[in-house]
């Protein structure tokens, strides 16, 4: 089975203004903040500010991955961040070897590092060892006890392995810490959310049942409409779902179930 911010402009915008000495205009400056006279720095000068971790974290927000794995080269070695960043750069590149080596050196670093833990776990899920990824990512957790991004990759390795019982019980344990959790797209930062899933339909019906048992009954039904839609047939076992009691007889919910859904 294979399955992945707001900006606040106005203080951006005078900060921006603030660092080159340059005036802010009226009308983006209502606090009639005064600029300090600074000159404006070279961008030589500029790049020379920035430490080899944060130009790695540039490359990275701009998908240069080797150009990131160089600076990350450069910044200090007894950092168990920088090692897991490199293992994620090495993992966009897909050299999942490498990849595996740099996390791995992140937790003999820092063992309670649950983002390391918790991406050895994706690179053994990724090399479809799933019983091995479930154990890394109950490390994970033993550090990170109320991530939502763990428990969800715990449910779908459990997913993988058709341990469908255990698979709920870790989505609905993920979406009580993060109701959102399953909506997150991009952006890999510090901590890789597995999105790889090859039995669509069925996944996407467990998770509508995950957030029809959450409350989320919208939701329940944008996926369920999803699983319908990529295949999933047996529309009488969701008829008598116990997870679906409270959604059973809204209107939604039985056209759902009495319409002929084209297959996408």
């Amino acid at each position: 089975m294979r399955f992945c911010v707001l900006s606040l402009a106005l203080p951006v915008l005078l900060a921006a203004g603030l660092a080159s000495g340059q005036t802010v205009p009226q009308d983006l400056n209502p606090l009639n903040v005064v600029p300090r006279s600074r000159p404006a720095l070279p961008e030589p000068e500029r790049l020379q500010e920035l430490t080899p971790e944060k130009r790695g974290d540039i490359f990275m927000a701009r998908k240069m991955y080797r150009e990131a794995i160089e600076m990350y080269r450069h910044a200090p070695q007894s950092s168990a961040v920088v090692h897991n960043k490199l293992g994620i750069a090495f993992h966009q590149l897909t050299d999942l070897r490498q990849a595996k080596k740099q996390y791995e050196r992140a937790a003999k670093l820092n063992p309670k590092y649950a983002e390391a833990l918790n991406n050895i776990g994706t690179v053994y899920y990724a090399q479809r060892s799933y019983r091995r990824a479930v154990s890394w990512y109950n490390k994970a957790l033993k550090a990170a006890p109320y991530s939502a991004s763990v428990y969800s990759n715990l449910g779908t390795a459990q997913f993988a392995r058709r341990k469908y019982k255990q698979a709920s019980e870790a989505y609905q344990k993920a979406l009580e810490l993060d109701p959102d959790v399953f909506e997150h797209r991009g952006g890999y930062g510090t901590l890789l959310q597995e999105r790889t899933i090859e039995e669509k339909a069925k996944f996407h019906y467990y998770l509508a049942k995950a957030y029809a048992k959450a409350g989320a009954y919208e939701r329940a039904l944008q996926y369920l409409r999803i699983a319908f839609e990529e295949g999933y047939r047996d529309k009488k076992k969701a008829a008598d779902e116990p997870e679906f009691a409270e959604i059973r007889e809204l209107p939604e919910f039985q056209h759902l179930l009495t319409i002929e859904t084209r297959v996408l």
